[in-house]
């Protein structure tokens, strides 16, 4: 029986369509071990096997299931654990569980953000801050669409060590911030943009975790200011305000 609605909507294919209901299903954990077979997701969304089949390719390319040739599809249980504390980023949790993950710079600009972000970074309303947009990639696979904003002059030609480097507090100790720590962080859930969801390979209608934070140097100022924006089905954020930092 066909109990979930599809329509034949202007530039939405009908798998494409299957491919978000099921992600979102898995998402909101109405799937949580083992996806139905090609015949029971048939009979749901009233559509021959194939173009099922089209769906489930999409979802495996994602990342988001896996195919067990011999024992069926699965919901992949390889979630980050983004540990949010005073003095660790999120390379720091890549690591601590033996993920490989890099930072992959895709342009910089010097720029004057919004007023907010000025504030924030202790600039002056004419003043400017070096502006990198970036991937964070884990295992070959886009985790967040990053916008980093640094004070200048102080971290004027940041991005090439950056670059270089691959992560972002590997570049700070070149500029002398060995140690930093997190001021803040506001995390919401949001609908990305189709360009972020397009570089995440997500439907963008399946929500992201859209994070703001604010670094600050030992003599309390500020360092940073980033904006990630996470694939909702990769990464889960661990808040344990009563523990040291490791």
């Amino acid at each position: 029986m066909n109990d979930t609605a599809i329509s034949r909507r202007a530039g939405v294919t009908i798998w494409r369509q299957i491919e978000e209901t099921l992600a979102d299903d898995i998402l909101n954990r109405r799937i949580t071990e083992r996806l139905p077979t090609e015949t029971e997701l048939s009979e749901r969304f009233g559509v021959n096997r194939h173009t099922v089949r089209q769906a489930v390719k999409a979802l495996a390319e994602r990342g988001v299931i896996e195919v067990v040739h011999g024992k069926g599809t699965f919901v992949r249980e390889d979630q980050i654990d983004y540990q949010l504390g005073r003095r660790n980023r999120l390379a720091h949790s890549v690591a601590k569980q033996r993920r490989v993950g890099k930072s992959q710079v895709l342009r910089a600009t010097e720029t004057t953000p919004r007023n907010e972000i000025l504030q924030l970074l202790g600039l002056g309303p004419d003043e400017q801050a070096l502006q990198i947009d970036s991937w964070d990639v884990i295992d070959d696979k886009v985790l967040a669409v990053c916008t980093q904003y640094f004070p200048l002059p102080r971290f004027a030609g940041f991005d090439v060590a950056y670059a270089e480097l691959g992560k972002t507090h590997l570049a700070l100790a070149r500029y002398g911030v060995d140690s930093f720590t997190r001021k803040f962080s506001r995390i919401t859930a949001r609908v990305p943009s189709r360009t972020v969801a397009e570089q995440l390979r997500q439907p963008p209608s399946l929500p992201i975790l859209y994070v703001e934070t604010l670094y600050i140097d030992e003599q309390g100022r500020p360092i940073e200011f980033g904006i990630s924006r996470f694939a909702g089905n990769m990464i889960q954020v661990v808040i344990e305000p009563d523990q040291e930092d490791s």
